[in-house]
């Protein structure tokens, strides 16, 4: 049996999601961030994320027909009908954490959206080619960070290396298959088949920044089922208050 409609729209929401709360952790820096340099290249990988999921989302509503666009997708759903992986949910902690886990996921970003360029379906295929233009500047910076912090001061080092250590566990959770008939239609793609790619490039960065990378371990997952951590719960509360508190407003 191929893949529907809905099992192609709950795939592009789930792609939609992660981009989405990456988005709005990286806006909470707005005003915030160390220097003005660093407060602007994160409101604008920010602004990067959520258009493309804006392009996702509202593709995933044309698809499941059910009147939602992709604003009643990222304002009206409850936590548990977020399918983002556990990373980009996680508090941004220090600079450094916020780094590390940008690194992470912008270099696994980038190879799974080179990846959907050649999607068979030609709506992803396009937003994938798109994104992957500014995903490879995400990855870059963020992989230039973790050279200066890691190679810089003993407390920039330490702080970047604890970030690490933190986002670490929630990196083999990125590489769970989608819905097999997804990946036999040529629509999605098995992200294990980067996998080496992936940790190349990561082990690459990281002796340039004179890190080591840490110790594999029981992996956390659950975010692609709707199993989040408590974090996410906060995050939505303050993303969604107005839409909520005015569900017919028009802006």
């Amino acid at each position: 049996m191929g893949a529907d409609r809905k099992d192609i729209a709950r795939y592009a929401i789930s792609l939609g999601d992660d981009s989405l709360i990456l988005g709005q952790r990286l806006g909470e820096w707005c005003g915030h961030a160390p220097t003005l340099e660093i407060d602007l290249f994160l409101a604008n990988i920010a602004l990067d994320l959520i258009g493309q999921a804006t392009l996702l989302l509202d593709y995933a509503g044309t698809l499941e027909g059910e009147g939602r666009d992709g604003d009643k997708l990222a304002f009206h759903r409850d936590v548990l009908d977020f399918t983002n992986c556990l990373l980009v949910e996680q508090p941004n902690g220090d600079f450094g954490r916020t780094i590390a886990r940008q690194f992470l996921f912008s270099n696994f970003q980038l190879l799974l959206f080179q990846a959907l360029s050649n999607s068979t379906d030609a709506t992803i295929a396009g937003i994938a080619r798109k994104a992957a233009k500014e995903v490879a500047y995400h990855a870059r910076v963020a992989s230039e960070w973790m050279v200066r912090l890691g190679d810089g001061t003993e407390e920039s080092a330490q702080r970047v290396a604890e970030g690490l250590d933190w986002s670490w566990r929630f990196v083999d959770e990125l590489f769970e298959a989608p819905d097999a008939k997804l990946i036999e239609a040529g629509v999605a793609v098995d992200p294990a088949s980067f996998r080496p790619a992936f940790d190349a490039a990561i082990d690459a960065v990281l002796r340039d920044a004179c890190l080591a990378r840490p110790a594999d371990r029981r992996a956390t997952v659950g975010g692609r089922r709707g199993h989040h951590s408590e974090h996410l719960g906060h995050l939505l509360s303050q993303m969604q208050f107005l839409q909520r508190t005015y569900p017919d407003a028009r802006w």
